[in-house]
């Protein structure tokens, strides 16, 4: 009985786009430029292999040894269509996310530079509080930056 062995999309999709590109490379150097150990690349090699995305045919190198060459077969073609559009779609969404992260905080440091709800005591922003006895449980405490700038002599 075999074992199915499953395989990340991002994994999935950075190899299957490295063996179209350069199906001459080794496991080694494939594992180099993915960023992981030989073993994993070859589990995942052996992954694609078994699902039948890829397939591996002998050949003779410059030093007379037998290496082999990977290329992609129709369904890994098809694989890598699929998963090429799930990767981007993946990373349109955090674009997106990201880009209103960072309007939330530039809102942010644009109150803090207009003095909108926060004050600068003590060395630090504090939220502003209408009773000025009062000390908010809760208050925000940024450091300044140019406080900590120091003048190099």
């Amino acid at each position: 009985m075999a074992v199915r062995v499953e395989v990340s999309d991002d994994v999935r999709y950075r190899l299957l786009k490295l063996v179209e590109q350069h199906p001459e490379l080794t496991q080694r150097e494939a594992a180099a430029q993915l960023g992981m150990s030989v073993g994993k690349a070859n589990y995942c090699f052996r992954a694609l292999m078994q699902k039948g995305w890829i397939k591996a045919r002998n050949f003779k190198n410059s030093r007379h040894k037998v290496g082999y060459i990977y290329l992609l077969t129709p369904k890994g073609i098809e694989e890598k269509l699929k998963v090429t559009y799930r990767f981007l779609d993946r990373k349109v969404k955090e674009y997106e996310e990201l880009g209103e992260e960072l309007r939330i905080l530039n809102e942010e440091v644009g109150e803090l530079q207009r003095g909108e709800n926060f004050e600068f005591r003590n060395s630090k922003f504090e939220l502003k509080t209408k009773d000025p006895e009062a000390k908010p449980a809760s208050a925000l405490q940024i450091r300044n930056p140019k406080s900590e700038i120091r003048n190099p002599q």
